[in-house]
């Protein structure tokens, strides 16, 4: 009996160790995690990254035979994929309105698609994006990423590849937590978007 109620305390004691080095998890720890998730991903999907003055070098275009990524400053790493339309005046400006094709895929969750539009003929994410000085935001009015996260707030990463393209474009990101959603930045999840069909109109 005795040897029964050890067991039973040794086991207490181990599940409520293990319990507090969870809870001590910090966001230091989180971020660790981030960024060997995004470190693996790169190298588990043989992607080369480039620096923001190689792609500068190279017209701001990504070789797609090299499977090249260009890491911005905020952190995203972007390819594109198709720059849009030919013509350079046909770029987004303050409160346009953005519509989007888009497949979300969860790194941290073994890259499973977690939120998308493409199967929806009829749903396109739409957004408005405004550009005051410096500062970038886009806020949703309609579409399958507002119903799923129940938030207005478009992701920071998606806004950063916006000048970089034209009407018609099509660009994959790798967007860490910070520059995310705000169910990205609460859980220190990064994320993995192509961003399809993105067209501007006034």
């Amino acid at each position: 009996m005795k040897k029964l109620v050890y067991f039973i305390v040794g086991l207490l004691a181990c599940s409520m160790a293990f319990q507090s080095c969870h809870d001590n998890v910090t966001y230091a720890d989180m971020l660790k995690d981030e960024n060997r998730m995004i470190e693996n991903l790169i190298k588990d999907s043989s992607i080369v990254v480039i620096s923001q003055s190689e792609f500068y070098a190279h017209d701001t275009v990504t070789n797609l035979s090299r499977n090249e990524f260009v890491q911005l400053a905020s952190g995203v790493y972007m390819q594109i994929v198709d720059k849009g339309s030919t013509d350079p005046t046909d770029t987004i400006c303050s409160n346009d309105h953005v519509l989007v094709r888009f497949i979300e895929y969860n790194i941290s969750d073994t890259m499973n698609v977690s939120c998308a539009n493409v199967s929806y003929p009829y749903i396109v994410d739409e957004f408005r994006y405004v550009k005051s000085g410096t500062s970038i935001m886009g806020t949703f009015i309609g579409g399958v990423m507002y119903a799923t996260y129940q938030s207005t707030t478009v992701p920071s990463g998606w806004l950063a590849a916006l000048p970089y393209v034209r009407n018609g474009a099509h660009v994959k990101l790798i967007v860490p937590s910070k520059m995310g959603h705000d169910a990205s930045m609460q859980y220190v999840h990064p994320y993995y978007y192509d961003l399809r069909r993105i067209s501007f109109y006034k």
